[in-house]
């Protein structure tokens, strides 16, 4: 007979020793999981501050080169020069990439979220964003490299935004939907009870209950393929000099860091290293304010 049909009247209470015993016992294990959780924080947080180390102590003596690093484009072997092309292509890229992806992003999360939130082809939606948020930012870089690249038989700055476009939607995709489910039925009850239409209800009252969560989703897009060097390396590869043109091959800030760092020459190592601290340093900007964000809504 399990202890559950026992009537209650014939259960054994616990006496004191036994509820000290048992405090005990809860009061070791509790010792051991937080002992274990602080140990695995503090291996973490060791090569966190040992790579920050890193890039800050390298970082600063590239940054050394003073105004020429913004203003000199990239140079050959045991030259003088700077980073001014692949700052621009950076730049140029993600932020047409953030144009590009954003609107469609946030017009599908507003789909799932709004419009069909059980139907099978928001099912389906969700199902291929899971995949795309999980997949290897190479494998969108060939992919893309497939079907622009190889067919144009050219690389340019435009596949290197599509790329990074196709990594933006999916990120602003999940945070745009969460965001929305996140605001109360009842503020869309009461718009609907006063005669205004889906669409006002949505861009006047949701969009802008969600508005800090959404930017914020956008931001940590954003700094997630400031980073990127892998889709670049496939699509818009690299150009050492100052190129605004976008159906030609585009400097980058990551696959300059990729190049320069391999190198046996002193001065593309110093700019590598100063390049990895500008990048860090943006990143760690644009999540600083994402959390300042997120904590205002």
């Amino acid at each position: 007979m399990s202890a559950a049909m026992v009537p209650a009247s014939q259960r054994k209470t616990p006496n004191a020793a036994q509820r000290q015993a048992l405090y005990a016992r809860r009061k070791r294990i509790n010792a051991l999981a937080l002992t274990l959780s602080l140990l695995a924080m503090a291996f973490g947080m060791f090569w966190l501050v040992w790579i920050l180390w890193e890039t800050l102590r390298l970082g600063l003596g590239g940054l050394g080169l003073g105004l020429a690093l913004f203003t000199q484009m990239t140079p050959p072997p045991n030259e003088a020069g700077g980073l001014a092309n692949a700052l621009f292509g950076s730049a140029l890229m993600v932020s047409l990439a953030t144009l590009l992806g954003t609107p469609i992003g946030i017009m599908a999360g507003v789909y799932l979220a709004e419009y069909a939130p059980r139907g099978r082809l928001a099912g389906i939606t969700r199902f291929v964003n899971d995949i795309l948020l999980s997949a290897p930012s190479i494998v969108i870089g060939l992919f893309v490299y497939a079907v622009v690249v190889a067919r144009f038989k050219s690389f340019s700055g435009y596949a290197g935004i599509l790329a990074l476009a196709l990594i933006v939607i999916p990120v602003v995709i999940r945070t745009t939907e969460n965001m929305l489910l996140l605001v109360p039925a009842s503020l869309r009850e009461a718009a609907y009870a006063l005669g205004t239409p889906k669409w006002k209800v949505i861009s006047r009252i949701t969009l802008k209950a969600a508005r800090a969560g959404v930017i914020t989703g956008v931001l940590l897009a954003v700094a997630r393929i400031a980073g990127e060097t892998a889709p670049l390396l496939f699509t818009s590869l690299n150009n050492q000099f100052w190129s605004a043109d976008l159906s030609r091959p585009m400097a980058s800030l990551p696959v300059t860091i990729f190049k320069f760092a391999m190198s046996p020459y002193e001065n593309w190592q110093q700019l590598a290293w100063a390049a990895v601290f500008l990048i860090t340093l943006a990143v760690l900007a644009l999540n600083i304010l994402a959390r300042v964000l997120a904590r205002q809504k």
